[in-house]
Parts: structure tokens; C-alpha cells; sequence
């Protein structure tokens, strides 16, 4: 086990990304419960609305239309992408903010961003998290109780995709299969803290 403020060998950002309702999030939590002080996560900009408990600069850093293309004019996102009609980005500052702290970036990106990202000058470790089965992903989308049918259809069709997607040589660096929480989770922290291999 590494120690609480144990800082990486490898301090390059980590882009982890994966289907909706894969578990994500309960990985990252993990992570930074464990390892206080040692990771920040890259807080994306976004056009929508705040939903409850949600938090501007924690959760996301919530901004107009306006102030989000014109920061995309400007080059300012790593990678940018719209959903319905909203829009979302990783702002390069963010990243590099956080890095000239001393932390290790972590970032939570969907699939067509870790496209733009890998065919940016940002350099960094990409890890895939996978369900155990597309069934399995279904049950826990509809165990959330959080979306309509049309939207679970929408994110199941998408999880395919990246899934596909996933499969492509040389695109993550590694894929974990989250079927129990805490195996996932020693992966995930193993890959993080692996020595740099010259």
C-alpha cells in the first residue's frame, strides 16, 4: 500500500474513461480517499445547469455558451464535446494549474475526447474501465433509477460504442474490468504507482 501523500513515479495525467454506470466515480473516490493530497481531479467546463448538490469549480465549473466558445476560439480546451445541447471541455489551464501544484491530474473523459486529447501535445496514461458484460452495465444504469427509458437506451447505445472502441490497440494503456469494486480499484492503483519503465 502506498503512503497517504505518496506521489507516483509517473506524474504524467491520468485519462480514465469508460461507459456511464460503469463505476467510474466510486474509482475516483476511492483513489483520493486513499491518497489525499496527491491527485487532482480536472473539473470540466460545462454549459448546463447545476443539478442538485452540484457544486461550480467542485463538480463542474458551469459557464455561459458564450464564455465556452470563446475560450474553445482561444484553443483553450484539451478536448471539448456536445451532448444534446450542452457543451463540456477540459480546459488546458485546469490541467496545468493543478500539475504546477504538484498533483497528478486525473481525468474522467468520454470516448471521443480521449480521441482529441490523444491527437493533442498533452501527454498522458489512458485507462479504460469496463463492465463485466453489457447486461451487467444495463442492470446498473436501470438500478440508479435516475434516468428515463430513452436516456438509458441512449447511454446503453453509446457504452457499445466505447466498448468497441476500447478494443483498439494502443489507445489505453490499460483496461480494467470493474466486476468487484475493490479488485478494480488495486488495478487501477497499481497501474497508477507502476515504476516508469525507461
Amino acid at each position: 500500500m502506498a503512503p497517504t501523500s505518496h506521489l507516483p513515479p509517473n506524474k504524467l495525467p491520468v485519462v480514465i474513461s469508460g461507459p456511464s454506470g460503469v463505476g467510474k466515480g466510486t474509482l475516483f473516490n476511492l483513489l483520493f480517499e486513499r491518497h489525499p493530497d496527491t491527485f487532482a481531479f480536472s473539473v470540466s467546463h460545462t454549459t448546463r445547469s447545476p443539478r442538485n448538490g452540484e457544486q461550480d469549480g467542485v463538480h463542474y465549473k458551469f459557464v455561459t455558451k458564450e464564455a465556452f466558445q470563446e475560450l474553445k476560439a482561444k484553443n483553450g480546451f484539451v478536448e471539448s464535446a456536445q451532448f444534446g445541447s450542452n457543451f463540456y471541455g477540459t480546459s488546458k489551464a485546469t490541467i496545468q494549474e493543478q500539475s504546477a501544484k504538484g498533483k497528478v491530474v486525473v481525468l474522467d473523459i468520454e470516448m471521443e475526447g480521449v480521441k482529441q486529447i490523444q491527437a493533442s501535445d498533452l501527454k498522458a496514461r489512458y485507462v479504460f474501465i469496463a463492465p463485466p458484460s453489457e447486461e451487467e452495465l444495463e442492470r446498473r444504469l436501470r438500478g440508479r433509477g435516475t434516468d428515463k427509458e430513452e436516456d438509458i437506451i441512449k447511454r446503453l447505445t453509446q457504452a457499445k460504442k466505447e466498448l468497441e472502441y476500447s478494443k483498439t490497440p494502443g489507445v489505453h494503456d490499460k483496461i480494467i474490468v470493474n466486476k468487484d469494486l475493490e479488485t478494480a480499484y488495486k488495478e487501477l492503483e497499481d497501474f497508477i504507482y507502476a515504476p516508469v519503465s525507461e
